[in-house]
């Protein structure tokens, strides 16, 4: 086990996704596994924690996501932007009929598995959340939205403890949002807001 990756409080969880970062998301299903990157997530609730995200209805992931009823979404830092450039532009369903394996294999990533569901977590990430799909079959078919209820949460405790994020000294930890085109936002400071008017 990472020895930086720690369990995140389940009603701290949505604190992961507040600042609107890239994510990766995994499923797996009757032997197979497959990870793709979302621009379009973001929590939803605090208790249960709730998580929604943007998955077309062309992708090798939603189907296995679908199928297993569970996912995995994890935050990725500066230092995998090319790998998750390329996790999001490439097809996991080309790559195994025209190589016989997966993404993972493909792009040789390492995961670890999740204490709570089967979706493989792929290592180095700055966070992760283990979800189960909240059935809401008329806005999965019709704005290909998925909701999610956080069943788990890890975070590296080198960026995130005490429920906030912490990026000072770990710049290749930090998390980058993608805008368009292979282009990428990477976090920078944090401030703190004082009372107005005390």
């Amino acid at each position: 086990m990472n020895s930086h990756r720690l369990s995140v409080d389940l009603a701290k969880a949505y604190r992961l996704l507040n600042h609107g970062p890239t994510v990766l998301v995994s499923a797996a299903h009757g032997g197979q596994r497959n990870i793709m990157a979302a621009a379009w997530a973001m929590p939803l609730d605090f208790a249960p924690p709730k998580v929604a995200v943007v998955l077309d209805k062309a992708t090798w992931t939603r189907q296995l996501l679908e199928a297993s009823g569970e996912f995995a979404l994890q935050v990725p830092t500066v230092s995998q932007v090319d790998i998750t450039q390329a996790l999001g532009s490439s097809s996991g369903r080309e790559i195994a009929e025209q190589q016989g394996i997966d993404k993972f294999a493909a792009y040789r990533l390492q995961t670890f598995a999740g204490s709570v569901i089967g979706a493989p977590l792929l290592e180095g990430c700055a966070a992760w959340l283990e979800c189960r799909i909240l059935p809401e079959p008329a806005i999965q078919q019709g704005y290909d939205l998925f909701l999610g209820e956080v069943v788990a949460a890890h975070a590296d405790a080198r960026v995130f403890s005490a429920g906030r994020w912490h990026f000072e000294g770990h710049d290749a930890l930090r998390t980058i949002h993608h805008v368009a085109g292979g282009h990428f936002l990477v976090d920078g400071a944090s401030i703190d807001a004082k009372p107005i008017g005390s």
